[in-house]
């Protein structure tokens, strides 16, 4: 099961942090093999700040990706945990599949939409 960042991490709406801090934060607490988190933090690096996304505009289209990439659970539940602290709702979220659904088509989306319930139910 994935947990927040330790206690004194700025997770609220109005946050110090930028999203892409908060996922490293993230994996950070929930992955045990040092290297491979290093790799994937270094990845998360000024992503967002790149991308011109306000903050949740960003987690959806990190969500967004999960589903047309096949992504397991665990993803949808570290995305899920900071989209949830940004107000990101299921709604918002059954959009982006509704959305994506002519283009990554019906087995996906339906995978998706399971792995989700999955993470919501794990969190």
């Amino acid at each position: 099961m994935m947990v927040r960042p330790e206690s004194g991490s700025s997770w609220k709406v109005g946050h110090t942090m930028s999203v892409d801090d908060l996922f490293a934060e993230a994996l950070k607490t929930n992955l045990s093999d040092q290297p491979l988190m290093e790799v994937l933090v270094r990845m998360q690096s000024d992503v967002q700040a790149a991308s011109g996304l306000d903050d949740r505009t960003y987690v959806l289209v990190r969500i967004a990706a999960l589903a047309a990439l096949d992504a397991s659970a665990e993803s949808y539940l570290v995305n899920f945990t900071i989209a949830d602290e940004l107000g990101v709702s299921a709604e918002d979220v059954r959009g982006v599949l509704i959305a994506l659904a002519p283009l990554i088509g019906t087995a996906r989306t339906v995978t998706a939409a399971n792995r989700s319930m999955q993470a919501i139910r794990a969190a």
